[in-house]
C-alpha cells in the first residue's frame, strides 16, 4: 500500500537530508575500501540497511499485496541498485574523492535528461538552464585540482562512477511509477534484498576481509562501514525515494548537485579545512540551480501531477 503523498515542502527537505547525508558516503565509502573490498562493502551495507529497514516496516505496515508484473519491476529496480552500489565502489578504487565528487554532482542532469527522455514528465528547454548553473557551481566549487583528480587510472574510475550514477537514475525513474502502489519504506528494503541476492554470490570473487580477518579491520574501517549503512543507505535512500514521490524525478534529481555541498561542510566542520570565496559562490549557483529547476518545472506543471492529491498519469516507459 502506498504511505501518503508529502507536501512540495516536506519533498524538498527529504531530498535536501538525503542528499546532505550522501555528501559524507563518499569519504566514508573510500574510508571502507582500505579493509574492505568494494563487494564486501557493498553486501555489509545492504545487511546492515535491511536489519534497520525490515523491523522498520514491519512495525509501520507489515503487508504487502504483490500482482504478477510487480516481481520484474522489483528484479530491474534490484539491478539498479546492485549497479549503482557496485559500480560506484569499484570506481572509487581507480579515482581521486575529488574527481569522483565531481562526476557525483552531474546525477541531476543525467536523471533529468533520461526522466524527460523515458517519462516525459519535463521537456528539456525547462530544466536545462537549471542543471547548467547547477553544475557549474559544482564545478566552481571543485575546482580544476579536483576536475583533474588523483587515483590510479581516473578515466576507468570516471566510467564506472558514471555508470553507477546512469543505474541510479534509472532507478529513480522506474521508483516513481511502482510507488503509486508501494511506499518507499518497502520499495528501499525490496529492491536492497533482491540486489543482495545477486551479490553475495560475488563475495567468491571479490573479498579482502574474509580473507585477513575481522580483528585485521580498525575502528575507521567500521565506523565508515556504519555510516554507509545506516544514513546513506537506510536512511538517506529511503528519504530520497519519499521525495522523488512528491515531486517527480526531474525536479528531485537536481538536489543530487548539494552533495558536494554537503562534502564541503563535512570537511569544514570536521576537518577544519578553510571555506573562501570560491566555494561560497558555488554553493550559490547551486542552490540558484536547484531554484531554477524549481521554478521553470512548476510554470510547466500547474498543478503539478501527484502533489496534493492530484492523480498521476501513468507512462509507459519504452
Amino acid at each position: 500500500m502506498s504511505s501518503p503523498r508529502l507536501s512540495v515542502g516536506a519533498s524538498y527537505a527529504s531530498l535536501t537530508c538525503a542528499a546532505m547525508v550522501w555528501g559524507g558516503s563518499v569519504v566514508a565509502q573510500k574510508v571502507a575500501l582500505g579493509p574492505f573490498s568494494p563487494v564486501e562493502t557493498s553486501v555489509l551495507r545492504g545487511l546492515g540497511a535491511l536489519a534497520i529497514l525490515i523491523p522498520l516496516w514491519r512495525w509501520k505496515e507489515s503487508t504487502l499485496s504483490f500482482a504478477q508484473d510487480d516481481w520484474k519491476t522489483f528484479l530491474l529496480l534490484g539491478l539498479g541498485v546492485l549497479g549503482n552500489h557496485l559500480l560506484i565502489l569499484f570506481g572509487l578504487q581507480f579515482i581521486g574523492a575529488g574527481a569522483a565528487g565531481v562526476i557525483i554532482g552531474a546525477s541531476p542532469a543525467i536523471t533529468a535528461f533520461l526522466s524527460s527522455l523515458l517519462l516525459k514528465d519535463l521537456s528539456l528547454r525547462v530544466i536545462w538552464l537549471g542543471c547548467l548553473v547547477s553544475f557549474i557551481g559544482v564545478i566552481f566549487i571543485s575546482g580544476k585540482d579536483a576536475v583533474e583528480g588523483v587515483g590510479s587510472n581516473p578515466l576507468l574510475g570516471g566510467g564506472l562512477v558514471i555508470a553507477g550514477l546512469v543505474c541510479w537514475a534509472l532507478y529513480t525513474i522506474g521508483c516513481r511509477r511502482t510507488m503509486e502502489r508501494f511506499s518507499p519504506l518497502a520499495v528501499t528494503w525490496i529492491t536492497l534484498a533482491v540486489s543482495l541476492f545477486f551479490e553475495v554470490p560475488l563475495l567468491i570473487l571479490n573479498h579482502k576481509m574474509l580473507v585477513s580477518g575481522v580483528q585485521s579491520v580498525p575502528l575507521a574501517g567500521w565506523m565508515a562501514l556504519l555510516y554507509v549503512m545506516v544514513f546513506a543507505t537506510a536512511l538517506g535512500q529511503q528519504a530520497w525515494l519519499y521525495g522523488v514521490e512528491g515531486v517527480g524525478p526531474s525536479r528531485a534529481g537536481i538536489f543530487g548537485n548539494l552533495i558536494p555541498v554537503s562534502a564541503l561542510l563535512f570537511s569544514f566542520m570536521i576537518l577544519a579545512e578553510p571555506v573562501g570565496f570560491r566555494e561560497l559562490t558555488g554553493i550559490g549557483l547551486i542552490v540558484l540551480g536547484v531554484w531554477l529547476v524549481d521554478c521553470r518545472s512548476r510554470e510547466e506543471l500547474e498543478p503539478m501531477p501527484g502533489v496534493h492529491g492530484e492523480p498521476v498519469e501513468e507512462r509507459e516507459i519504452s
